[in-house]
């Protein structure tokens, strides 16, 4: 086949994505194999591909292809999340835009238009995965609504309330007003924002005298039914057992008094809102005040709020400010600065409401998920520091709030059979619910037999995915389950790690007494060059599948993993990109040299080569040696720069250049057989990170049956090897570079063979003699005893190279640049020495930069002795 001259990415992305499926390269079932499983952390289903899941699934298919090349049966379990929230809000708004109003629907027609919507907009963002060269295992692809995961889903539930960790309570939520729904303590946001301060005065039932009291919140007055102070502030002492009128509403309500109120702040005395306020709440039970509920779910006030009734609660705390300072009961207002809890999902400001929720207590299912993480390391976070925030979360969880106010996701199978709280049962159908109802009242029939409206949270039903994926809910005997859990890596965001991580932690050991996983990989954030979160608003958040377009599939993924260290953010460029495409051409166009030079088997391969394909062989070893350890220690970015290092250095830079024959001069065929597997081992390494490219020069090198493609080959075997020949080219390589800068630095034109003589000093191995001599053209290498006069001359470590001097150089010239680099070497020196005998400097300046200091003594040294020996020997 005619080798292309140009790497093109687009011809060959197609190709071979459709090659790996149409062979089902992907596709794992149990067998003798140890298994190697990874799980999707699902997106959106009506999502679409931004540049922190490149990332998080690039770092997934490289673990997964390298597993398959290690032999593992390697499956990735790919899917996607309903996404309650977001995607009801988007039907919403879709329906909005037709003229439809969500509240003149019955749930089932709503649910038709978003099974429509998830239909059509949903798994775009899994076919965009593919694109970048995604090894899942499609076949199994999964969506948290399934009918089987749905079913785990409710099966969970009434399992839990029958342990009696589920429970019913009428509790102060967090409200979110916009998508109408009770959200967990977790998806709340808090920010600082400057707000007011406003002093409210009371007046004091049968009196003249005003209390004063302090709010950020002076809409919620007409909800207050107490005025509370301190039973020590003797400012209040004569106000006991009096009562206050609330201004606007004029309804009187009593002066209470409590040791929770902090007389220091405010003005002392706090006006209480027990439907508003979880602290006024506790405050209410206590002293069983009245609660008023004075808003809508949408946050506007409701009859409650008098004459403000319908108007949202920010429009109502500006005009109330008006009427309140016109009817002379604004005292004050300050500018105040406090923290405002804010939906994670729609950014709307949260509102503390009381409301009938259900709750999972999290009491002992947490316990088992502190000891995995923080005492056994069964369960091991990358990076570690992040145990810290894993630890203060678990130390310090509530019981979570699985309740959503919500049509679209699984609907909470408690039943109701009467009207009071506790008339209700719990069943995974409706059949069941009914048997268990006539139990309890006969006269019961499936029409009068009320499901419970809320709709779970998505989280608890993310929180089973890689039990529910194989299963292990409904059938945990079943072969998959058995064979492919627990799981061995996860790659998520740090973001979700109490979310999504630690909650699939709590379900692996309640429903199997096993970890999910072993390791956590947690990502960074992609950030623009500014160090800005990447977003649509910003407009800095490039297209992924733009990228891919523009520097291919392989470009990209090295381009974002050369950056991306465990955990650390990256601070994304295109021109990482680019320099991922310039790797590939690299490796394009040494594949091509390679494969364009003439083979005989009649000559024998010269002592130059040979030490070559030795020395690459140990090269190859140590550093796939290195490779392993990062691999261990999940630092797959510098696995990367290590093969990195290994291609463009070591083998394109070196290896080829020692072996590459004379112009027009065949290759021996032993030579050209170590260069096919020197590079096969090379693809094989890069196989996980570039898929594409990798598979393309394989299937390019020799004709492969199915059975051979390189995404089913081995990783390369490791095998013991030769430190010594890896140190001995490491001396030649500089003897190398010594002589070229000569060359360079002299104009010495390279076709111009030239002696060098050796004053071996450091004893050095003659192993590369033959290497130094073709890469730099000597015409003769001999050692010699003393130094050379009239020669050009440079270091290694204690060992002298001489270059005598021939018609090609001027010598009055060279002397004339030798002595003006000799005058500035030593004013260079004479400043670290002056700064090295400053007492002050010494004892102030960190170890290090004393050390720094004293290397750049020794190497001005150094040079110093080197150019005057060669002023010697020139003059």
């Amino acid at each position: 086949m005619a080798i292309p001259s140009q790497f093109e990415p687009a011809e060959i992305e197609n190709k071979w994505y459709s090659y790996w499926m149409e062979n089902k390269y992907f596709h794992s079932t149990p067998d003798h194999r140890t298994p190697y499983t990874i799980v999707i952390p699902p997106p959106n289903v009506t999502g679409v591909l931004h540049m922190g899941h490149m990332l998080n699934n690039t770092i997934q298919d490289v673990l997964i292809r390298r597993a398959r090349l290690k032999g593992f049966n390697a499956c990735w379990v790919p899917g996607t999340d309903h996404a309650s929230i977001a995607t009801e809000a988007k039907v919403v708004d879709k329906l909005k835009k037709e003229g439809i109003d969500k509240a003149d629907l019955t749930r089932e027609e709503f649910l038709k238009h978003a099974w429509e919507w998830t239909e059509k907009y949903g798994g775009v963002i899994l076919e965009q995965l593919k694109k970048l060269g995604a090894s899942c295992d499609w076949d199994r692809t999964k969506f948290t609504m399934d009918p089987d995961m749905s079913a785990s889903v409710i099966k969970s539930f009434v399992d839990l309330y029958k342990k009696g960790m589920i429970y019913r309570g009428y509790r102060m939520v967090n409200w979110d007003p916009e998508a109408k729904t009770t959200l967990s303590d977790e998806e709340v946001n808090y920010e600082e924002r400057q707000g007011k301060l406003y002093f409210l005065n009371y007046k004091i039932e049968g009196s003249e005298e005003f209390v004063t009291v302090a709010t950020t919140r002076p809409e919620t007055i007409l909800g207050d039914t107490a005025v509370c102070v301190n039973p020590n502030d003797e400012r209040f002492a004569h106000l006991k057992g009096k009562k206050v009128i609330v201004p606007i509403a004029n309804r009187v309500i009593p002066i209470i008094e409590d040791d929770y109120v902090d007389m220091e702040f405010g003005t002392g005395a706090l006006k209480v809102t027990p439907a508003h306020d979880v602290n006024d709440k506790t405050l209410g039970e206590k002293h069983n005040l009245e609660v008023i509920d004075i808003f809508n779910d949408d946050a506007t006030l409701n009859s409650f709020g008098l004459h403000y009734a319908g108007k949202d609660r920010f429009v109502v705390r500006e005009e109330i400010e008006k009427e309140l300072e016109n009817i002379g009961a604004l005292a004050k207002v300050e500018i105040h600065n406090n923290k405002v809890g804010t939906s994670e999902r729609t950014k709307a400001v949260i509102e503390p409401r009381l409301s009938d929720q259900w709750f999972l207590s999290m009491e002992e299912m947490v316990k088992p998920a502190l000891k995995a993480v923080l005492e056994t390391e069964e369960i091991k976070l990358y990076p570690k520091r992040f145990d810290n925030t894993y630890r203060h979360w678990l130390e310090n969880i509530r019981d979570w709030n699985i309740s959503r106010q919500l049509w679209w996701g699984q609907q909470i199978p408690a039943y109701y059979y009467g009207d009071g709280k506790e008339d209700f049962v719990v069943a995974e159908t409706k059949e069941q619910a009914l048997e268990m109802a006539k139990a309890k009242n006969p006269n019961i029939t499936a029409e009068t037999l009320k499901q419970d409206a809320d709709a779970l949270d998505t989280w608890f039903s993310s929180w089973l995915w890689p039990i529910a994926v194989f299963g292990g809910i409904h059938d945990p005997e079943n072969d998959d389950f058995k064979y492919y859990y627990p799981t061995n890596d996860l790659v998520t965001g740090p973001d979700i790690l109490f979310f999504w991580v630690a909650r699939m932690i709590f379900a692996g050991y309640e429903y199997t007494n096993q970890k999910p996983f072993s390791n956590v990989y947690l990502t960074g954030l992609v950030r623009d060059k500014q160090r800005r979160k990447m977003s649509k608003s910003l407009g800095n958040s490039p297209d992924p599948l733009d990228l891919i377009e523009k520097f291919g599939a392989d470009g990209v993924r090295v381009g974002l993993l050369l950056s991306a260290s465990a955990g650390n953010d990256i601070m994304f460029d295109e021109e990482l990109c680019a320099n991922g495409r310039s790797f590939a051409n690299k490796i394009w166009n040494a594949f091509r040299l390679i494969k364009g030079w003439e083979v005989s088997d009649a000559i024998e391969a010269p002592d130059a080569s040979q030490k070559a394909v030795a020395w690459f062989n140990a090269k190859l070893q140590q550093t796939l040696l290195e490779i392993e350890d990062h691999f261990e220690k999940y630092r797959i970015s510098d696995a990367l720069m290590a093969i990195y290092k290994l291609v463009w250095d070591d083998f394109c830079s070196w290896y080829l250049e020692m072996i590459k024959p004379a112009y027009q001069q065949p290759i021996d065929a032993k030579t050209f057989a170590g260069a096919i597997d020197a590079l096969e081992n090379v693809l094989r390494l890069l196989h996980p990170f570039m898929p594409f490219l990798s598979e393309e020069i394989w299937q390019y090198i020799a004709e492969r049956s199915t059975e051979e493609a390189l995404i089913v080959n081995h990783w390369p075997k490791a095998e013991s090897f030769d430190t010594k020949i890896i140190a001995d080219f490491e001396f030649a390589s500089e003897v190398i570079s010594g002589v070229r800068t000569i060359r360079k630095d002299k104009n010495i034109s390279f076709r111009d063979a030239i002696e060098l003589k050796v004053l071996n000093n450091e004893n050095a191995s003659d192993t590369f003699h033959s290497v130094i001599e073709k890469l730099t053209n000597l015409s003769s290498l001999e050692f010699v005893n003393e130094k050379v006069d009239g020669a050009l001359s440079f270091r290694v470590k204690s060992n002298e190279y001489f270059i005598p001097v021939t018609g090609n150089i001027d010598v009055a010239a060279e002397i004339e640049k030798l002595s003006e680099e000799l005058k500035y070497t030593q004013g260079f020196l004479r400043s670290v020495q002056g700064k090295l005998s400053n007492e002050k400097f010494v004892s102030g300046a960190p170890e290090a930069v004393i050390a720094n200091e004293r290397k750049k003594e020794a190497d001005a040294l150094a040079k110093i002795a080197t150019i005057e020996q060669s002023l010697t020997s020139l003059k």
